[in-house]
């Protein structure tokens, strides 16, 4: 119902066509799908818990926004400022979850998965709304394929797919790459700044996964031996 309300909205204030609903309601349903595929079995028939629930909200809010991406009209059309509201939403509800499972101890590795993919999922759109929006070129499109990128290398070397420590610059550095799209959306912001903005983010972010290949390459013998 909260998606049909969201998107529903946005299809009404901006004169969209049906297609713009109807690939909402596609994308969220492809999103439960993957959410209960990979669900863990004993969380399966008690629900999600009271954080996953806040992080599936979040995705409704992201699903709207991914359906937004083939309209650039809408951002021509005085739209930029409910794109801009409606991705700092989502991007601080991203807090929210995490002080959610934390005072209801309900944190848990499905959660933590969840909230990152859900991230990801989030820069890439962001990243093409951008792009969409003529203001900065394609290769602003980096932004948001690390990730899958790193996943995907991960089917080949094997030693990619081991676990990472925790390091507090992903965090920080995922907030500043929301932040830097977020900005080079903004109709006031001088197209240089944006696209040096969104440059100077797409270095941070190569340099954060080159330190993160470079760590699981030194420790590739030790998983190795473990596993």
């Amino acid at each position: 119902m909260l998606l049909l309300a969201v998107s529903g909205g946005i299809a009404w204030a901006f004169s969209l066509p049906p297609t713009y609903l109807l690939r909402a309601v596609a994308l969220f349903g492809l999103t439960s799908a993957l959410v209960l595929r990979h669900l863990p079995a004993q969380r399966s028939g008690t629900g999600l818990g009271p954080a996953n629930q806040v992080t599936l909200g979040r995705a409704i809010l992201i699903v709207a926004l991914a359906a937004l991406v083939p309209h650039p009209e809408v951002q021509f059309a005085g739209g930029h400022w409910f794109i801009i509201g409606l991705s700092t939403l989502a991007l601080s509800l991203d807090g929210v979850d995490g002080w959610v499972a934390r005072r209801t101890g309900s944190a848990s590795a499905f959660g933590a998965r969840f909230d990152m993919e859900l991230d990801a999922f989030l820069m890439l759109i962001l990243a093409a709304l951008v792009w969409r929006s003529g203001r900065v070129g394609p290769w602003v499109l980096l932004l948001g394929l690390p990730r899958y990128l790193f996943v995907m290398a991960g089917w080949g070397l094997p030693w990619l797919r081991a676990p990472l420590p925790q390091r507090v610059r992903r965090k920080a550095g995922c907030v500043l790459q929301g932040i830097a799209l977020l900005v080079a959306l903004g109709p006031i912001v001088p197209v240089p700044l944006a696209i040096g903005v969104t440059g100077a983010a797409l270095a941070l972010l190569l340099a954060s996964f080159a330190l993160d290949v470079v760590w699981l390459f030194r420790q590739r013998h030790t998983h190795a031996s473990a596993g």
